[in-house]
């Protein structure tokens, strides 16, 4: 897929908090609540420890991200997205970065991330469709 929209770049950048679903060995699924941004035209995460999630990835590279628009009060149903992506796994030493970055937007500009620096992960979405309720979603014909 080539280039995110607009509207959804927007919300990714005002940092919403993200539903991970990986699928476990077994096959069911494994959900986690993660932070997301954008590094260029890709959707990336970070982590400072190969917890279930990255392992998951590493086994089974399908993924779905979904994550809610600001709450509209006047909507019945409020606008969300559904990212259903590849995910890849990189061991990096700007993993402490993208998380410093990212927490400026989640928790505070003037906070940094507290956990001391050191190698991690950052895990890369390569979108293949885009779903959910609004702009960011191609009408149905």
């Amino acid at each position: 897929m080539s280039g995110l929209p607009r509207e959804l770049r927007d919300l990714i950048e005002s940092g919403p908090l993200t539903h991970l679903t990986t699928v476990n060995a077994d096959g069911s699924p494994q959900v986690t609540v993660i932070w997301i941004g954008l590094d260029g035209d890709e959707v990336v995460s970070g982590h400072m420890a190969l917890h279930k999630k990255l392992r998951n990835i590493e086994r089974d590279p399908r993924v779905v991200l979904s994550f809610l628009a600001p709450r509209d009060h006047s909507a019945v149903l409020n606008e969300y997205a559904v990212l259903h992506a590849r995910a890849v796994v990189q061991p990096s030493d700007g993993a402490w970065d993208l998380l410093d970055r990212l927490t400026k937007v989640y928790m505070a500009p003037d906070t940094e991330f507290p956990a001391p620096r050191g190698p991690g992960y950052i895990v890369r979405y390569s979108v293949e469709r885009i779903g959910g309720v609004g702009p960011w979603v191609t009408p149905a014909r």
